[in-house]
């Protein structure tokens, strides 16, 4: 069912859930003005976790494995990993 979603969909879905989670209560966030840091969070952590190295991570994303260090200590990306884990 998710894979029939658009991204828009998924993205919808997801901000009405963690509404739903704090009580209904989403107002005075800076929701839109987060939005690109979100974004390129959400990008590093796939780009992460869906290839074999840092290298070829970086190579999805289109940088250089120094911008991708800097990307994921800035991040905080591994840390998100080894805690999930």
């Amino acid at each position: 069912m998710l894979n029939n979603l658009t991204l828009e969909e998924l993205i919808g879905l997801k901000l009405e859930l963690a509404a739903k989670a704090a009580g209904g209560v989403y107002y005075g966030m800076p929701i839109w003005s987060a939005l690109p840091n979100i974004t390129k969070d959400a990008i590093l952590k796939y780009a992460y976790s869906a290839t074999k190295s840092k290298m070829e991570a970086a190579r999805f994303l289109g940088i250089n494995k120094v911008r991708f260090n800097k990307l994921l200590k800035q991040y905080k990306t591994e840390n998100y990993f080894e805690e999930n884990n």
